[in-house]
């Protein structure tokens, strides 16, 4: 084997060229200089060839000590990283109000104008996608383990989360903190399973808040047909709801055949007639 043929079946393309790591590259020089140092007070000659052999590793190979891309990531802070990054990271997706919400659905395909121009609809592939989701979600029946999907990405602990059941009514907890609710296993598992398709068609939703993602899945169980319990119709009404020492008037979402409320948010009848 000619010498360039050997110096070249030595050489890590994932770690060198256009792939180089250079806080691996730095902390790795740095490395083979102290090595070098400590050696040339033994023997220079020996520290000089130290040093020419360990550049000459990270040169070829990304990293002279094994494993340094991986504890790179792990430790080094984001800020850091940053600096040397090359690649652009997509922008996640602003979130204030319904107009941006209705350009993220339509930006990922999940809803489009619907045929007779004066609405969104559901697209019929995000519809099928969605559906098939659902039926993975409900026939597993792991909660605990379907919500934390929801703070991936958000240095929060798997094993802090919980799920909390009160009759139909779903509560997620972070240790005793409660931290988002649903109206009932229906639109639990509408959310879960859109998370996972939404994650999948965008590529910067593991950037966005909990908050934001929550809001986002809300709104998206208003275009639900069928509900992701009983397959039951589901339809879309104006209710009045009674509290304590209050009427409360909603928009809601209910399944027709097991009366699963999906969606259900406060609105005022005054300032509809206004619009």
């Amino acid at each position: 084997m000619a010498f360039s043929e050997r110096v070249h079946s030595l050489r890590q393309p994932e770690y060198t060229g256009e792939n180089r790591c250079v806080p691996c590259t730095a902390v790795n020089l740095v490395i083979a200089a102290v090595v070098s140092s400590l050696v040339a007070v033994v023997s220079p000659p020996a520290a000089v060839v130290v040093f020419v052999a360990s550049v000459a590793a990270i040169y070829l190979r990304g990293y002279l000590v094994p494993g340094t891309p991986t504890l790179t990531k792990r430790y080094f802070p984001d800020s850091v990283l940053k600096l040397f990054d090359k690649h652009e990271l997509p922008e996640p997706p602003a979130v204030e109000n319904d107009a941006d919400i209705e350009a993220f659905l339509l930006d990922v395909d999940a809803v489009e104008e619907c045929r007779d121009g004066t609405d969104l609809c559901l697209t019929d592939a995000f519809r099928e996608a969605w559906y098939d989701r659902i039926e993975i979600h409900r026939e597993r029946g792991n909660e605990d383990d379907s919500v934390a999907v929801l703070f991936e990405g958000l240095d929060i602990d798997p094993d802090r989360v919980r799920v909390q059941s009160y009759g139909d009514a779903y509560e997620a907890y972070i240790d005793d903190t409660r931290v988002g609710q649903w109206e009932s296993r229906a639109a639990y598992l509408a959310d879960i399973a859109a998370e996972d398709e939404l994650r999948e068609r965008h590529p910067a939703w593991h950037r966005l808040g909990f908050d934001e993602r929550t809001e986002i899945l809300g709104a998206l169980r208003l275009w639900l047909e069928r509900c992701p319990v009983c397959e039951g119709s589901v339809t879309l009404g104006e209710e009045t709801v009674e509290s304590c020492c209050r009427s409360i008037d909603v928009i809601a979402a209910t399944c027709e055949e097991c009366g699963a409320r999906v969606f259900e948010a406060q609105f005022s009848p005054r300032a509809m007639a206004a619009e």
